[in-house]
């Protein structure tokens, strides 16, 4: 009869461990989003993210909380001899977390560690010829997302995509976009929406813009969206998504559709946002 009580009691701890877990960690990240920012934190992402100043002052607080939970919760790993500094950490959280203002995701939740190279690297794939045969070659690449648990990016990239903002590129944004399409596990361009009914307009939209595009790059014509989106439909998310933080007007203007989409999923009119400094 004892058994069975301490059993029964080692039960109820272990499922009420589980059922507690969540709200735990939401009142330790209000906890650590209410925590005074650092002004030198303050001052390196306004010299490095130039929508920084264009949010609103809620946006902005928001923005902050966002950072200070996300780099509480991830692991930065430098790679080839880079030292990680705070620097570092704060840029690429910075960016990263403005895909999360206005409640969106939940700090990408099945990311782990962040690996930084010090400039492009390189890596072995394997490629089907056909049925019969299989080669080997060497792509140099700026950045991944895995879906499993990491994020791998070019600190050179990342000094020249903060530097040139509104040029349609930026290996965070991009990535990072990818995180949040893989948060159900599968990357396929359909990131988790909000509601049911959200899904079957986000489909015929983001269709007829990935075929447009594909479309356009076929025929050789210049496109505001980048000619990368045509590889497949997660990768047009991703670049998409790069337009919208960074050549938001132009992308209004040209696909207003895709811009309204993404404005509804991020909760953000980057459009009327006017940028300053880089």
């Amino acid at each position: 009869m004892v058994q069975a009580i301490v059993i029964f009691i080692l039960i109820s701890l272990i499922l009420s461990g589980i059922w507690l877990s969540p709200i735990l960690r939401k009142k330790r990240r209000n906890r650590i989003q209410k925590r005074q920012f650092p002004t030198l934190w303050n001052a390196v992402i306004e010299n490095n993210l130039p929508i920084y100043l264009c949010l609103s002052p809620a946006e902005r607080r928001q923005l902050q909380g966002h950072i200070q939970v996300f780099l509480s919760e991830k692991q930065f790993i430098g790679c080839q001899g880079l030292q990680v500094t705070e620097e570092m950490k704060i840029i690429i959280a910075a960016v990263a977390c403005l895909l999360l203002l206005n409640e969106r995701g939940e700090y990408f939740p099945k990311l782990r560690s962040i690996l930084i190279y010090p400039s492009t690297y390189f890596v072995n794939q394997t490629v089907a010829v056909d049925n019969y045969i299989v080669t080997e070659r060497r792509d140099a690449r700026l950045g991944e997302s895995w879906i499993k648990d990491q994020v791998i990016l070019s600190w050179q990239q990342i000094k020249i995509d903060v530097q040139n903002w509104q040029d349609g590129r930026n290996v965070v944004l991009h990535e990072f976009a990818h995180q949040l399409d893989q948060e159900d596990g599968k990357a396929e361009g359909v990131p988790i929406l909000r509601h049911q009914s959200d899904y079957a307009i986000w489909s015929r939209v983001m269709t007829a813009e990935y075929q447009q595009l594909c479309r356009d790059v076929q025929q050789g014509l210049k496109t505001i969206i980048d000619s990368y989106g045509a590889i497949n439909p997660a990768e047009f998310f991703a670049v998409a998504t790069e337009t919208f933080f960074e050549k938001p007007q132009q992308l209004q203007q040209n696909h207003p559709l895709l811009y309204e989409l993404l404005q509804n999923y991020y909760q953000l009119d980057t459009a009327t946002m006017k940028f300053f400094g880089k």
